[in-house]
């Protein structure tokens, strides 16, 4: 039965995290933490590698409606690539409640973001430089939690003037390389399922880019931003019970 759950909810989580050019890790680590108990060496690198496939899908998907600023997003890039496996050796040595605790009150503060309105800043008034220096902390903090730094760039960078959508843009590449980086300090130890890491990394990457087009072509962002919130305060507060009734 898992084996149909899973990839059904990671194809919704795919789907709907696309829409934002978030990358899927920051939804999928609670989800995939109902299944698998070892958060470092199971979900982790699950996480980071989904969280990498369905980024670039996105990109890919935002890129076909020119959402993309490929300047800003490729610097991003390098940006949180170099500084996201700080995050991932960390976790190696930090203990596992501490890390849900981190990344409990980070759902709370994505989830605040994402239901806050949010007014942009004119066009050609955005602050990268503000956005480029704040990408460091965010992506030792998403290396961390095993998640990609998307959950935090995008309010940031929407908060430093840029258009929801394209903020999206900008950040489903820059997720992209700083999640394989991040997965890097997991490879010796990391405990996979090949046949269904295969199975969820297809699943992935078909719906994040469904997921994108249809934010490009038909879906005003603020009600998707809202949806998203929803479903990883869900998600996330069934696994805490899970936790607390173990």
């Amino acid at each position: 039965m898992n084996n149909l759950i899973i990839p059904l909810g990671i194809a919704v989580l795919s789907f709907i995290s696309g829409m934002l050019g978030l990358g899927v890790a920051f939804a999928a680590t609670p989800f995939l933490g109902l299944f698998m108990e070892d958060l470092v060496h199971q979900v982790q690198p699950l996480s980071l590698l989904l969280n990498g496939v369905t980024a670039l899908l996105s990109a890919i998907g935002f890129a076909k409606s020119r959402l993309v600023d490929w300047k800003r997003a490729i610097l991003l890039a390098i940006i949180t690539t170099v500084s996201a496996p700080a995050g991932a050796v960390l976790a190696h040595h930090i203990p596992q409640t501490i890390i849900w605790v981190i990344y409990f009150l980070a759902v709370v503060f994505l989830a605040y973001r994402l239901f806050k309105p949010i007014r942009p800043k004119e066009k050609g008034r955005e602050n990268f430089k503000l956005a480029a220096i704040l990408a460091i902390p965010i992506s030792v903090l998403s290396g961390l939690l095993g998640v990609g730094p998307g959950f935090l760039l995008v309010p940031t960078l929407v908060l430093c003037g840029f258009d929801p959508k394209g903020a999206a843009g900008i950040n489903a590449f820059a997720a992209c390389p700083p999640s394989f980086s991040a997965l890097i300090p997991h490879l010796n130890t990391a405990k996979w399922d090949f046949n269904l890491t295969i199975i969820l990394v297809g699943v992935g990457a078909i719906f994040s880019y469904l997921g994108a087009r249809a934010t490009s072509l038909y879906v005003p962002s603020g009600r998707i931003k809202q949806i998203f919130a929803l479903l990883i305060v869900i998600v996330t507060a069934y696994k805490v019970a899970t936790m607390i009734l173990k």
